[in-house]
């Protein structure tokens, strides 16, 4: 089994693109899930001019990918779509524990909820 690891602030400020090269917008911060230790989602800042105006995403992190040789994460998403993604602004971030927006948010990117029981074999 092959580990490799990243520390969160080599992240921050990342370029985020699809899969296409449109850029998206950058990392703003990652969260962490206090109960196991696991990323629960990344901040992706979209839009907006020298940080101001920007639209903040929840993206749950399943559905980032780090691409390490061209330095940026990739999102698989059109900007349109991206547009009208669930978001918040910088001044009213998602409450700690909100399982109702993250639902949204992991719902509309087709992910796993982080948060959801194990699958038992």
């Amino acid at each position: 089994m092959r580990v490799n690891t990243l520390s969160a602030s080599t992240l921050d400020g990342n370029d985020v693109k699809n899969p296409q090269g449109e850029h998206l917008g950058h990392i703003k911060d990652i969260m962490i899930n206090l109960h196991d230790g696991s990323v629960a989602y990344a901040v992706l800042s979209f839009g907006g001019f020298l940080g101001l105006g920007d639209k903040l995403f929840a993206i749950p992190w399943s559905s980032i990918r780090v691409d390490q040789q061209n330095k940026c994460c990739v999102l698989d998403i059109s900007k349109e779509r991206l547009e009208n993604a669930p978001g918040f602004d910088k001044d009213r971030w998602p409450k700690a524990g909100d399982t109702t927006y993250l639902t949204r948010v992991y719902e509309y990117y087709k992910a796993k909820p982080f948060w959801a029981e194990p699958e038992t074999v």
